[in-house]
């Protein structure tokens, strides 16, 4: 087959990581070529374009402009500037994989589901945990989850502290909440704390679906450890993922007969589902070159990428309310009594 030419929008952090992985699915012959990368910073530009033996660019328009061979890219640019950098790849006829969160605001996740469906472009959302190996083995197991008891924890780096903890960690396990769950959020309640930075630090979301489950989530990046689990119970089972291992394990009761390994409780048979190992970000970046060789829907659509970040805005909402009515409350007590301790 042709190659697919791509090239990667932002070359930080995540953005180096979309062009290594590219490189790489062409070296194991997989028909893509990285063709170019573009940052405004052209010492990492250069760099990057270097290791991965590429062409560099310093805007979208340059690129656009003397690469007309581009059929893909990744925008792996800071979340305010994805409408712009996303509008002209698409006006342009390139494929584009967004990184999450999908967009600033609603308004602009609109404008992007307006100008995919303008230009009839395949656009895919980077919510990479949909590709964890963890997640895969689980989904066909899937039957009515009822409760979620979720954990993102991670130590303090100065990365992504132009969003809040919702924004930055959270989503992933919103969207994935709402991938399993298939159901509306009925009630929000929410807490969240500014902690080594201007934006939520930590946060603890209680959500209730319109179908009857409850999802319990914790995201935090002032942890002293890094814990990334998901945990769920449907009926007779409990289901445990862990993403960082990229594992899982689903408890069974009352099947005494059934394959599995026995547990303590010999009325609870413990099944491991077979994991395909693979990074991510390569099964992620797999799956958005076979929808634009096929220009097929992909895993994670606009909508569900508008979805998942329409909940984490409402839960900010939730979280600054709270805020609110804490101090309001601190205030009226140190009023009554100015000279409680």
């Amino acid at each position: 087959m042709k190659p697919i030419e791509v090239a990667v929008i932002g070359v930080g952090v995540f953005g180096r990581n979309h062009a290594r992985v590219y490189r790489q699915l062409a070296e194991q012959g997989y028909p893509v070529r990285l063709a170019a990368v573009v940052d405004s910073d052209p010492v990492r530009a250069d760099a990057v374009a270097q290791e991965f033996s590429c062409r560099t660019f310093g805007s979208v328009e340059q690129l656009i402009t003397t690469h007309h061979e581009i059929q893909a890219a990744s925008v792996a640019v800071p979340t305010n500037h994805h409408l712009a950098v996303a509008r002209a790849l698409m006006s342009a006829g390139i494929d584009v994989l967004i990184e999450k969160p999908l967009a600033a605001s609603l308004i602009e996740a609109d404008e992007l589901l307006h100008l995919q469906r303008r230009y009839n472009r395949v656009a895919q959302v980077g919510h990479l945990e949909r590709f964890n190996p963890g997640v895969r083995a689980v989904v066909p197991h899937i039957t009515q989850p009822m409760f979620f008891e979720v954990h993102r924890l991670s130590v303090f780096t100065p990365r992504s502290l132009d969003v809040d903890v919702v924004l930055d960690l959270m989503i992933h396990d919103l969207d994935i909440v709402l991938a399993l769950t298939k159901s509306s959020v009925k009630e929000i309640r929410a807490v969240g704390l500014p902690i080594l930075s201007g934006k939520v630090d930590i946060a603890n979301v209680r959500l209730e679906f319109e179908s009857g489950c409850v999802a319990n989530l914790t995201a935090s990046r002032v942890s002293t450890e890094r814990i990334r689990k998901l945990r769920f119970f449907q009926p007779r089972q409990y289901v445990s993922i862990d993403y960082g291992r990229q594992d899982a394990l689903i408890f069974t009761a009352g099947e005494g007969n059934a394959a599995g390994t026995a547990s303590v409780n010999p009325q609870i048979k413990v099944f491991k589902p077979e994991i395909v190992a693979e990074e991510p970000l390569h099964a992620e970046l797999t799956a958005f070159l076979e929808c634009v060789r096929s220009h097929s829907r992909p895993l994670v659509s606009l909508e569900e990428g508008r979805n998942a970040l329409a909940l984490a805005l409402q839960i900010l909402t939730v979280i600054g309310e709270h805020g609110k009515k804490v101090r309001a409350e601190t205030l009226a007590k140190n009023v009554t009594n100015p000279f409680s301790s």
